[in-house]
Formats: C-alpha cells, structure tokens, sequence
C-alpha cells in the first residue's frame, strides 16, 4: 500500500531554512497494525526506512537551526531503521543520546521478555546544541542523615585519583599533607578548598572535598528516565499511542529556550503542542488526522497537568 504520509515532509519544506529548535517526532512504528486515528501499515521495513523517515528526516536537517535537535520517540524493534537514518543525514557523529523511557507495557507475555521501555533518540545539527540539565530532588531523608558542619548538610567525593595508571596526568601528580598521588583538582584549586574548610581528612591524610547539598542542583536526570508515568485517566484523549505531557515538557526544556520555536511532524493528539503553551515556547504541529487539530483544541484545558 502506499503510504499517506507525505504531507509531513510537505509541511516540512514550507518551513524557513534553519529556523527551528527542536523537533520532537512520534512517527509510525511500522506495527502492521490500523489504529483508528492512523494506519501504522508499510509493505516493508525498507519501505518505511526510505518512504517514510529518511523524506523526513531530510527535511528535519534542512529547518533546524544550527544549535538545534531532533528528538525521534519509537519502539526497541525499530530504532536501529531510525539510527541508520539519522547517521546518513546527520552524520554518527552527531549522535546525542538514546534514551530510555520506562512506559510501563500491559501486555504480558511467557515467550520472551516483556518490552517495557520505549526508545528516545537525540540527534544534533552541529556539535554544539541547546542542552538545559534536568536535576531531580535530593531525597530529605538521605540529606537529613549525611553529615553536618556550620555551613550545612554536606556529602564527600574523593580528590586523590586511585587508578592514575589509566589516565595518566603528570600536572595532577604533587605532594599534598604528606601524600604523593595523582589528583583530580590542581595544587591551587586544592590549596583554595583547604583554606575555605571544604576538605576532609581520612587516617592517612588523604583529603575528600566536602559538597554541599545547599549549592548543588540535585540529581541529575540520565538516560534512562523511570520517574514519568505514562498517560493518567484525566490527560487520556481517546487517541492512540498518546504520550504524556510531562514527558514532552521535560524534553522541551532540554532542548529549547523560551520563545523558540519546536515543530512536531507526527502530532497526533498534540501532546508536544500542549508542552509549548506550558513552556512559553512556539509551535508548530503536524498530522494527516483530520480530526488531529479538533482533538488539540479540546484538550487545551488539560495543558497544564500538573507533573
């Protein structure tokens, strides 16, 4: 059958040059199946590398700004179709990240390991990109139970490199408090932190530097990403493969700033235009649903969920 899908790549190619900062796309995962609001049926994985994503990805190159990304959300099954294609247009070395995204999955199965992960794919234009770091809470009973001195709460990380054999670094190597080792800060960094009390001594005079819960960020959020829940019953649209907003909103904020613009060719339901208004950033959606637009507009009221 031949696909009807070239109204993305369509809109696509009405965009300016260059003048968009992230796109975030939930494409077709080539399941064989017709869903109600689209039908996810290709004659083959070749067809659907090169019918369908590379038209589109192609056109994705072409409208990001320099510092931008492409965020591609698909299945395990089909992201190495996605990761060929990216790696011809973008090139492998701007790979950014796989993500993987706990979706949860209710469909058991005894014949193999049930799936319960979905794959998020970054892609870079240039080498350097907007990236905004996540960071979750500190647990307060783990910052409760650490040490304390007059400035706050406060964990230790070691300064002396244990392993200086597999990296090397002769401007490391000096003697501090008796102890001739490799470190990871310079003589002068370690002289500035021992003057403003930030260092611990152990036994044998070996030094850790004391962080302090006050001045970090938190947790910082890695590539695999457990604390977002799929769908919950008041955000549901009736709409199938919908993805959450708080997902889509944490993925705006990496990726942009406020007022940017962020394009989604596969929009469905719009959960990535629902994001932007709670984000401040511009948007532009895409979908050969007919009632795509209709469905975005009645969900409005749900666009600030909150997390």
């Amino acid at each position: 059958m031949t696909y009807k899908l070239s109204e993305a790549r369509n809109a696509l190619s009405e965009l300016v040059s260059e003048s968009v900062q992230l796109v975030y796309m939930d494409p077709p995962y080539n399941t064989g199946r017709d869903f109600y609001n689209f039908d996810d049926r290709f004659k083959s994985s070749k067809d659907y590398r090169e019918g369908l994503i590379m038209p589109v990805i192609k056109e994705i190159h072409r409208v990001l700004r320099e510092d931008a990304v492409v965020v591609v959300h698909v299945e395990p099954k089909i992201s190495h179709h996605i990761r060929i294609v990216l790696d011809d247009v973008f090139g492998e070395n701007r790979f950014v990240n796989e993500i993987c995204w706990k979706s949860g999955g209710n469909h058991h199965t005894n014949k193999k390991l049930q799936r319960s992960h979905d794959s998020i794919i970054v892609y870079s234009k240039k080498s350097s990109f907007v990236f905004n770091a996540e960071y979750k809470p500190y647990d307060p009973n783990m910052v409760e139970g650490s040490k304390r001195d007059e400035r706050g709460y406060y964990q230790t990380s070691a300064l002396k490199n244990a392993q200086p054999e597999v990296i090397p670094r002769p401007n490391l190597r000096y003697e501090w408090n008796g102890n001739h080792e490799q470190w990871y800060v310079s003589i002068e960094r370690m002289r500035m932190l021992d003057e403003d009390n930030r260092l611990v001594y152990g036994p044998s005079g070996i030094p850790r530097v004391k962080k302090y819960f006050h001045e970090m960020s938190g947790i910082p959020v890695k590539d695999i990403w457990d604390d977002i829940n799929q769908i919950q019953m008041g955000e549901k649209l009736r709409y199938a493969t919908q993805k959450p907003v708080s997902l889509l909103e944490r993925i705006v904020r990496m990726y942009s700033n406020e007022g940017d613009l962020v394009v989604d060719p596969f929009a469905g339901s719009g959960t990535t235009g629902r994001a932007c208004i709670n984000l401040g950033r511009k948007y532009q959606l895409i979908d050969i649903n007919p009632e795509g637009k209709e469905i975005f507009e009645r969900s409005i009221n749900y666009a600030r969920l909150p997390l």
